[in-house]
């Protein structure tokens, strides 16, 4: 399929690049395994997250809330903040912030025993509200101690995760979460009136517009600090499973965003609220932990299209997660099981990473956005761009002719991410699926997992072109090509002299 795009550089199109804001974690105490960590840095290192979200910050593992009796029967209260110390200097130590979710619950400060995840994170809501109350102002004046009232008071802070769901929040009891939203946020402003604190993190069903408006009802009401709204959004439609692997078509591009659109309009329909920053703290495709589409070129081209769009709605869109170290349904068996991470493990790219990668580190403002191409005009004058080809039903290669003459003697550099030259999940198909790498085997990954990285000399009056296959996606750049010969290099000597 050709397609001509006709491009004007004193164009000005908007588009809200956010993709940078957060990034997804799963539970807090995985930062302290070192594959976690080198997986984290390496992320930072190319694709540099502002935040970080993940869940059980409170949880049994972190060891936050310790609770015993003396032999008189005396209560004692403490808190342990070791590993929470050694988490969070990592974090900053990447160059990365936290996005702070309160939850889950202590088990000695649960009202019940229900649990979600193989690593049981309490789900229920607290026995004593006074003891999650102080929990929190706790934790926070820790953190002013330790980073400073400055540094901490930018965090955000959002409650719970997912109250929605009865998995996630006993009975899915809504005026149970929305008392939990209440204490939380005020005893959040007692200690650091600065920290922008916000909820109520739902996911995606046809009861998420009411709990939107229900949600913001009960804050107007009440007159309780709210900065953000906060929700999920997932792209999988009905599942079947096979195994432990689930497979479920996916909601196209353009009704995920409608949803989002809607989220945003009943925001915006309170005077209060109107304007006020929606985060989505979680988005992917699948919402499965075991859902193959995420080890694939068509999530990284699905990714890439609600890059493009979903700054017009949010402040931020976290992507659940940035790496395969996750033990939400157990400990992961191969190094491809459809892992919500954009690294598999053993520091494997997967496509999904250099869509990240391409559009955080793009510069420059906006001169064309449509469904498969975005192109930057740099302040040096030269062009980037990145393109996909989304292939839901149809397989088709997608030529693009970018309506441009050169006005000199340029070059177009692309790096090419697409099923046949970067595709490491293939190869591991093609080796046999091992579970257990050898030094060769992942050597040999890592090389799949790279970008073709082209370069194509343009005459002046040349129009450039891209051409896509089958769910690509290509970075590139266009810029003049400015000479700085060493005098005697001659690079076509051996050509015309062997």
């Amino acid at each position: 399929m050709k397609k001509e795009v006709a491009l004007n550089t004193e164009n000005r199109v908007d588009f809200h690049n956010n993709a940078a804001f957060c990034v997804g974690t799963g539970r807090m105490g995985l930062a302290l395994q070192q594959e976690y960590m080198d997986q984290l840095r390496y992320v930072q290192s190319e694709c540099a997250f502002s935040h970080i979200r993940g869940h059980g910050l409170f949880s049994d593992d972190m060891a936050i809330f310790q609770c015993w009796k003396n032999e008189d029967g005396t209560e004692r209260i403490s808190y342990n903040f070791t590993y929470l110390d050694r988490v969070f200097d990592a974090y900053l130590a990447a160059g990365i912030k936290p996005f702070l979710e309160l939850g889950f619950m202590p088990e000695k400060m649960a009202s019940g025993t229900q649990t979600i995840f193989y690593w049981k994170g309490n789900t229920t809501p607290p026995a004593d509200e006074t003891k999650w109350t102080d929990m929190i102002k706790a934790l926070l004046r820790h953190l002013v101690e330790r980073y400073g009232y400055e540094e901490v008071s930018a965090w955000p802070c959002e409650v719970w995760n997912e109250p929605n769901l009865p998995g996630f929040w006993e009975n899915a009891d809504k005026q149970k979460y929305l008392r939990l939203y209440e204490i939380s946020a005020l005893a959040v402003k007692e200690v650091i009136p600065e920290m922008k604190v916000g909820g109520p993190a739902v996911c995606g069903g046809s009861e998420t517009p009411k709990w939107i408006t229900d949600f913001l009802d009960f804050v107007k009401e009440k007159k309780l600090p709210l900065d953000f709204v906060s929700r999920h959004a997932y792209m999988g439609e009905t599942p079947e499973r096979q195994g432990r692997y689930l497979y479920h078509t996916m909601r196209t591009v353009e009704d995920l965003f409608s949803e989002m659109q809607g989220t945003r309009d009943a925001i915006d329909s309170y005077p209060e609220f109107k304007g006020m920053p929606m985060h989505i703290t979680e988005f992917n495709t699948s919402y499965n932990p075991f859902c193959p589409i995420h080890d694939t070129n068509l999530n990284a081209a699905y990714i890439a299209g609600l890059l493009a769009v979903l700054g017009d709605v949010a402040a931020s869109y976290s992507y659940w997660t940035f790496g395969d170290v996750f033990e939400e349904m157990g400990v992961p068996p191969t190094p491809f099981h459809g892992g919500f991470g954009m690294m598999a493990n053993g520091m494997i790219q997967k496509p999904t990473y250099y869509t990240f990668r391409f559009f955080n580190n793009l510069k420059g403002e906006c001169i064309y956005r449509d469904e498969n191409l975005l192109v930057m005009r740099r302040p040096d004058g030269s062009l980037e761009g990145v393109a996909w080809n989304l292939c839901r039903d149809e397989r088709k290669v997608l030529e693009l002719s970018l309506n441009l003459p050169v006005a000199s003697e340029s070059v177009l550099l692309t790096e090419t991410v697409d099923e046949v030259c970067c595709n490491p999940l293939k190869m591991w198909h093609e080796m046999g699926e091992p579970s257990s790498l050898t030094a060769e085997q992942l050597r040999l990954l890592k090389a799949a997992a790279q970008p073709l990285t082209e370069s194509k000399p343009l005459a002046a009056g040349e129009v450039p072109m891209l051409t896509l296959r089958e769910n690509g996606l290509v970075h590139f750049v266009l810029s003049a090509v400015k000479k700085q010969n060493d005098f005697g290099y001659d690079y076509e000597w051996y050509r015309t002299h062997s």
